[in-house]
């Protein structure tokens, strides 16, 4: 059953066509990779998706409703989370902290309630930390909870973004490129990570530029280049198609 679908989606910037009549369907539990060259349009995409740009024409619906012309908090409401491919933590917060930021679209306390600290006040965040506590253990850095992000490693932060995205509870995790800079053994752990949250019933819109990560991992690919979607398939059948070969380096992709 799909969850996401875009149709025809087209974005300008003054005469440059980012996005040219790009449609997809990522389902429900899938695992599902966009990759192409640099310019390609994958980030373009990924901030129509979550509302950061309002496409020029085209449809996008999620869970069976229109999601055109909505607020990035209010795509955030309707349950798609995203990390950015530029690590945006708080650098001056704890790692605990940032994930309690995430939580605040699932919280109901006013202004009058944190100013005297009410009763339902102080057991909301009890549990905003005891939640906040989980999603650190589940991706595996809770001992840092107290530490302040600055001073997390990369591949640790980059773990900190996926915690406070899933800390908003969604049913669409979107990662930009979030194998980034990762030596070897933390790409694996990368992978290990993200199969286990689809497993957890969260589906996955993945852009990345390790293309050996993607065929590894998703289920679906789907390749963009100057704005368009050139391919989608399963890993098998993308790799050896004639035009993304093209697009990517003129040879067979590794």
């Amino acid at each position: 059953m799909s969850l996401l679908e875009l149709v025809k989606i087209n974005k300008n910037f003054g005469g440059v066509q980012a996005l040219d009549d790009v449609s997809l369907t990522i389902n429900k539990g899938e695992i599902y990779g966009l990759i192409g060259p640099n310019g390609a349009g994958k980030t373009t995409l990924f901030n129509v998706i979550t509302g950061v740009y309002l496409p020029n024409n085209g449809g996008i619906s999620f869970d069976q409703q229109s999601i055109v012309g909505r607020k990035p908090y209010q795509v955030a409401l309707a349950g798609i989370a995203r990390t950015f491919q530029n690590i945006r933590l708080f650098q001056n917060m704890t790692v605990m902290e940032n994930v309690m930021v995430g939580m605040h679209a699932n919280t109901s306390t006013g202004s009058f309630g944190a100013i005297f600290s009410t009763k339902s006040a102080r057991h909301e965040e009890k549990m905003i930390r005891e939640q906040s506590a989980k999603w650190l253990s589940y991706v595996g850095i809770l001992t840092e909870a107290n530490n302040l992000a600055r001073n997390l490693s990369y591949g640790d932060q980059r773990r900190l973004e996926i915690a406070r995205a899933l800390a908003t509870k969604p049913k669409l995790l979107a990662l930009d490129e979030p194998a980034a800079g990762m030596n070897a053994t933390e790409t694996e752990e990368l992978k290990l990570l993200i199969q286990r949250i689809r497993n957890d019933g969260i589906s996955i819109l993945l852009i990345e530029h390790d293309v050996k990560l993607i065929m590894n991992l998703c289920d679906r690919v789907a390749v963009l280049d100057f704005g368009q979607k050139i391919a989608e398939d399963v890993p098998q059948r993308v790799r050896t198609d004639p035009k993304v070969i093209q697009a990517y380096i003129g040879g067979e992709l590794p």
